[in-house]
């Protein structure tokens, strides 16, 4: 395995209408509506190229709201700058395939034409069945935005390139204390997503979306991706909800507060707030003590159930 390489599921264009096009010309790429040469204006960091950027989706999209801005500015950025030479790229089909390729070449425009912010791919010859991943990486793919880092799947689709059936579990998330509760809380995501409306936080909350498409499952931040991004049916509150997947305590609340503070500061519009919620398999002493002291996040356990029938 190439452990300098990064992993992406990639959308060429909305509803992925020109990934046939993008394998027939070698390339990938993005719009998102801003029509200039970027070139000059890749910093490696994509908060500063969001920063810059964001003011000028806004202008193009203003109806768009700040979260669908972030979302877009940072995608853009990924495909422009954030992709690395032989970083190694999946797109669907649409028929339960997925084209495979690897990045080539730099940043380069192409002023009015589909998907004008380009890399030019090497596309492989062979392409991958979706029906031969991993439910959890299955899932990974299946989310809504254009594009989605599934390096954390890397050895998986490596396997899988070299004809190797997948991993059983796979998760490198180093602070991960039981890889048993790790690998039912990905499960749990999705389920979720699935049956918002008839969970308590659905009475109040609704998963972010725009256009009709839901973009706050695995939103990104400057510290890695939320796990749902909801909001108030009043619109008046931005909701974090945070799976504990069998991380320490102190990990998962640090990392909802770092969270909460990016989406404070970056994606509430005026007098909008925020408030968070850590769910998690078991009552946790630990995490209710934490909680007992930070402001205006909350705590939900789940329950797994499940019955056995004698078949006839």
């Amino acid at each position: 395995m190439n452990l300098n390489r990064s992993y992406y599921r990639i959308y060429a264009g909305k509803t992925n209408i020109f990934a046939e096009l993008c394998v027939k010309q070698g390339f990938i790429g993005g719009d998102w509506g801003i029509a200039q040469d970027l070139s000059h204006a890749l910093p490696d960091k994509w908060q500063e190229f969001n920063q810059q950027f964001i003011p000028v989706f806004l202008a193009v999209n203003p109806k768009k709201s700040k979260v669908a801005a972030g979302l877009a500015c940072g995608m853009l950025h990924t495909i422009c700058k954030g992709m690395q030479l032989n970083d190694l790229i999946i797109c669907p089909d649409g028929n339960g395939q997925f084209y495979v390729g690897e990045i080539v070449s730099d940043y380069f425009y192409v002023a009015g034409e589909p998907l004008p912010h380009r890399r030019k791919v090497n596309w492989f010859q062979h392409s991958l069945n979706k029906e031969s991943f991993s439910q959890s990486l299955k899932n990974s793919v299946g989310s809504i935005g254009t594009v989605c880092n599934i390096t954390g799947y890397a050895q998986e689709l490596e396997n899988l390139l070299e004809g190797k059936q997948p991993l059983v579990l796979i998760h490198t998330d180093e602070l991960v204390e039981d890889a048993t509760v790790f690998a039912l809380e990905k499960h749990l995501e999705d389920f979720l997503i699935k049956n918002w409306a008839s969970i308590d936080l659905g009475k109040e909350f609704d998963i972010y979306s725009e256009e009709g498409e839901l973009v706050g499952q695995q939103y990104p931040s400057d510290t890695g991706p939320i796990d749902i991004l909801a909001i108030s049916k009043d619109k008046k509150t931005l909701l974090v909800v945070e799976l504990k997947r069998g991380r320490a305590t102190d990990a998962v609340v640090g990392q909802i507060q770092r969270y909460m503070g990016y989406v404070k500061d970056e994606l509430c519009e005026t007098g909008q707030t925020v408030k968070g919620v850590i769910i998690a398999l078991e009552d946790d002493l630990k995490l209710r003590r934490a909680l007992s002291v930070a402001q205006n996040i909350e705590f939900f356990r789940y329950q797994v159930s499940f019955k056995l029938f004698k078949s006839a």
